[in-house]
């Protein structure tokens, strides 16, 4: 009876350690769902913008850059998935486990709680627990043998409700496989269509490239007077940034252009800005990013480097465009080829939100997180919506990326 009890608590002890394991499978799991359903909303907008522009006539190198956003949105898709699957695969091993030692320490239990009963049986009458009583030598046995008889009736009892609550967990269990089978099917299945659609979204972009290859040349001029375009848009764009902070310094009694010379409250606005790395809210409700930060060679043509000091987002038609952190509008200003920027300064820090066909806000003006500067434009290139945002620590680039959440 003891032993089959200590295996108990062992046993339990054992799925107690198993289920907070499970719990942060199940954390992990739901990250997974989250990721998951992130990338087909991500694949949902690429596919709204590419109906849209398939309005209009494009390009055969902006087709294959289409292509290639929701190809590697889709295979990002596929690997969340798999590692979904794997991970409901492994909940699913873990639970069999324990139902097979529920099981066998239910046996167990219902085995020793059956020896009680017929224990018990034997000794039912009230007579015979009054001779176990009365035959005591003395007073303290009989007040030790009643105890013993309390404590016999009590743990009976627990055996009783152990039995219930292992019989309630191994249906729990059971049933928690049975959901997570289905689940995993489900992953499967969806599993299988995305990958059907990979590769149609391969073998299309395959046959755009050979088109590309044939005009090498042609192509590789394109986008070289592309990137000239996006240089020459940066650079006016950061001599912007110089010429306003000197003239911001010049009222403080400063000549440099390059950092900001800061009052008390323009340090607290940047401390606010730089604690919120990470976090800071998209400018856009809903957009797809066509170029990241930094220099790197073209996808499709890899002997042209491509340079970008900020993010390009494409989104919808006449999208409004909004504040990624408060502070005041430094500067407004019509870029040649890009519409008209709006600078908005945070203490040392810039946000610059760029091909904007329209704005709603004066510079000078205080500006509060989310707030909208105004509605973005199309861009010259590509004649699609698209904003070109970047951010700077006095003059210097920095990774849109980095800082706002999940970019």
């Amino acid at each position: 009876m003891i032993s089959n009890k200590k295996t108990f608590i062992l046993s339990l002890l054992l799925i107690c350690f198993s289920f907070l394991n499970g719990f942060s499978q199940s954390k992990e799991r739901k990250q997974l769902e989250q990721r998951r359903l992130a990338l087909r909303e991500e694949i949902k907008e690429i596919n709204s913008l590419l109906i849209d522009n398939k309005k209009k006539k494009q390009s055969v190198l902006v087709q294959v850059e289409d292509l290639d956003k929701r190809i590697n949105a889709t295979q990002n898709l596929i690997k969340v998935t798999n590692q979904e699957a794997n991970l409901l695969t492994r909940e699913i091993n873990e639970n069999l486990n324990k139902i097979t030692k529920l099981r066998k320490d239910l046996e167990a239990l219902k085995e020793d709680y059956a020896k009680m009963i017929r224990k018990s049986y034997k000794s039912k009458s009230n007579q015979s627990r009054i001779m176990f009583l009365f035959s005591s030598e003395n007073f303290l046995q009989a007040y030790k043998r009643l105890q013993y008889m309390k404590q016999y009736a009590n743990y009976r009892k627990q055996q009783g409700d152990e039995i219930k609550a292992q019989t309630k967990l191994l249906q729990q269990l059971n049933k928690d496989l049975i959901e997570q089978r289905k689940a995993k099917e489900t992953l499967l299945a969806e599993n299988r269509v995305t990958q059907k659609k990979l590769q149609e979204d391969k073998k299309q972009q395959q046959i755009l490239i050979a088109s590309i290859q044939e005009k090498q040349g042609t192509f590789e001029n394109q986008l070289k007077e592309r990137q000239k375009e996006v240089s020459r848009i940066d650079d006016q764009i950061e001599k912007l940034i110089r010429e306003a902070i000197a003239a911001e310094n010049k009222k403080k009694g400063s000549t440099s252009s390059k950092t900001f010379a800061l009052t008390p409250e323009a340090k607290a606005l940047a401390a606010d800005f730089t604690s919120n790395k990470g976090k800071l809210p998209w400018p856009v409700k809903s957009g797809v990013i066509s170029m990241r930060f930094g220099v790197h060679p073209h996808k499709t043509v890899p002997s042209v480097k491509v340079k970008s000091s900020g993010v390009r987002i494409e989104t919808n038609a006449s999208e409004p465009i909004k504040a990624i952190f408060k502070g005041e509008v430094m500067k407004i200003q019509a870029i040649k080829g890009a519409n008209k920027a709006v600078m908005v300064r945070h203490g040392n820090y810039i946000s610059v939100y760029n091909n904007l066909e329209s704005v709603q806000v004066q510079t000078g003006d205080p500006i509060t997180t989310g707030q909208i500067l105004g509605l973005v434009g199309n861009a010259t290139s590509t004649g699609r919506p698209t904003l070109n945002l970047s951010l700077f620590k006095d003059t210097t680039s920095l990774d849109p990326a980095l800082w706002i959440y999940k970019m």
